[in-house]
């Protein structure tokens, strides 16, 4: 668990936290539990919670990505107290709070300000264009989860606060803005343990009070190497050389480089992903929401890495974390990110969710990801008993759209395989018992009027007890009549979204495909 020592004394002060992320691309699972913790003890405390976007590295910043940061915030559930504008449009305009702006490329001015203030102190010198911090002082800090941290003199470094091309360091303008913004916890990654020294002698020199710091082990992967989007390249990588892939039709040489660990750039793994249809690993909080995952799902996952709640209490809400949470159960060690144990949260969400909720997210993604839906999700009948045949079985969105997918392709798109092991099994055994009883019963449904699904249901029934036989005689035959397999769901609803129609007309086709082995077994 974490620190035991003290480390800061109770504050008065109205809590303060913030999240910070820079827009050099998506945003990462191990930033939104950084999110999800500062916000969650911003909630607990009734407290302020900041979201302010650290876009000083010029070169590497953009718009989209910060859009893109907003937008998984929103998604996420993680509303902000102070901060970008919460329309991801135009998040610079309007802008939430009286401690902005919340951009650093718009604070310029105020960074100058205390950075000449720190030069008139004989605190801060020119260097090549560039601005140092001297460095002559031992540090001493206190971390709520690893401790108190002593840095002697000799082993720390002048560094740079401004750069020759006038924009503040990361270590300058966080300092700045943090005691600007009244931030009273700094909750953020270990990686910033090391900078914890710089931000301390700064914030002395300036005179500002230093804040509560909360470092979160890092989140790792099974086999213990760091989570981050180089998976994605590795994934990809591997699958394209098991292919022989030697071109994804664009820069042949750049993609060579990529093959050979040269590059990981992500338009050759999305590249072949493509050209694949390999699912490549998710890391960012986006690749989650387009794989179907449930916000309060991945929430809930993400705060027991680094965080115990005790009891062994697993699965909660919101509510439950902002009641429970406290650095005191935050531990030191790693967390290994199991997607099994991810998926099977997912799963639970899905399964509790009412039905009006369930088809309204189900049919977003359906709509935002598989457009050939989109005829299934705006038949509301049907779409309702589409939803309530893959609910229980479902453990992201977007798995649904291959499961269900026999119930939207053409009819003469179904496949059908003599050698699939249920095929012989249910169709083909005992002379294509199968096959034969599947006819038989064709020319019963053929007649019931009006038809839905209970009534066929029924129909079944009654045609087995009538014969003597088992339900799945009829069932098996009818389920890989219609979709080419024998996973549907209940027989029932497959009927009803299938209809009369559609399901005669497969079950033609079905009868037509393995027409010659019925003739063989005749003769």
């Amino acid at each position: 668990m974490g620190n035991p020592l003290q480390c800061a004394a109770m504050t008065t002060k109205p809590i303060v936290t913030r999240f910070a992320p820079s827009p050099t691309g998506a945003l990462h699972v191990g930033g939104a539990r950084t999110a999800l913790f500062a916000w969650a003890y911003a909630r607990q405390h009734k407290g302020r919670f900041i979201l302010r976007i650290e876009d000083t590295d010029q070169k590497r910043s953009s718009p989209e990505s910060t859009k893109g940061i907003l937008r998984d915030m929103q998604w996420l559930g993680l509303r902000w107290d102070e901060g970008p504008n919460h329309a991801a449009d135009d998040p610079y305009a309007n802008q939430l709070g009286a401690n902005g702006p919340y951009f650093q490329s718009q604070r310029l001015d105020i960074y100058t300000k205390h950075i000449n203030q720190l030069i008139e102190a004989g605190l801060a010198y020119e260097d090549d264009g560039a601005i140092r911090f001297r460095m002559d002082k031992d540090v001493t800090f206190c971390d709520e989860v690893f401790g108190e941290m002593k840095i002697a003199a000799a082993d720390l470094e002048d560094f740079v606060i401004r750069k020759a091309d006038g924009f503040p360091t990361f270590h300058m303008a966080v300092v700045i803005d943090d005691a600007l913004m009244g931030v009273t916890h700094v909750i953020r990654g270990q990686e910033h343990l090391n900078n914890t020294s710089k931000h301390v002698a700064l914030l002395d020199a300036l005179g500002f009070e230093r804040p509560t710091y909360v470092h979160l082990s890092s989140i790792l992967n099974p086999d213990g190497s760091k989570m981050s989007k180089r998976d994605k390249a590795k994934v990809a990588r591997k699958a394209a050389k098991d292919a022989k892939l030697t071109s994804v039709g664009f820069d042949d040489d750049a993609f060579a480089a990529f093959l050979d660990k040269k590059n990981d750039e992500m338009k050759f793994a999305l590249a072949i992903a493509e050209q694949l249809n390999l699912d490549l690993p998710e890391i960012n909080v986006a690749d989650f929401r387009d794989s179907g995952y449930i916000p309060a799902a991945l929430l809930n996952y993400l705060a027991l890495l680094g965080w115990n709640p005790g009891d062994d209490i697993e699965q909660f809400d919101l509510d439950f974390l902002i009641q429970q949470f406290g650095f005191d159960r935050i531990g030191k060690s790693n967390s290994k990110f199991d997607r099994a144990k991810l998926l099977s949260f997912n799963s639970d969400a899905i399964s509790k969710l009412d039905t009006g909720t369930f088809s309204m997210l189900l049919g977003q993604q359906l709509v935002a990801h598989h457009p050939e839906y989109t005829d299934l999700v705006n038949d509301p009948p049907r779409f309702a008993m589409f939803c309530l045949a893959y609910q229980p079985r479902a453990h992201t969105l977007d798995e649904v759209a291959d499961m269900g997918r026999f119930f939207i392709i053409h009819n003469s798109e179904v496949q059908y395989n003599a050698d699939d092991k249920q095929v012989k099994k249910n169709l083909l055994k005992n002379n294509c018992e199968g096959l034969r009883t599947l006819a038989d019963f064709a020319t019963e449904l053929e007649q019931l009027t009006p038809f839905s699904g209970e009534d066929a249901h029924n129909l079944i029934k009654r045609y087995c007890e009538e014969r003597e036989m088992n339900m799945g005689k009829v069932a098996q035959p009818l389920r890989i009549a219609i979709s080419g397999t024998v996973v549907t769901p209940d027989i029932a609803l497959t009927l009803d979204i299938m209809g009369k129609k559609d399901t005669l007309l497969r079950i033609m086709r079905c009868l037509d495909a393995f027409s010659a082995q019925m003739e063989v077994t005749a003769e």
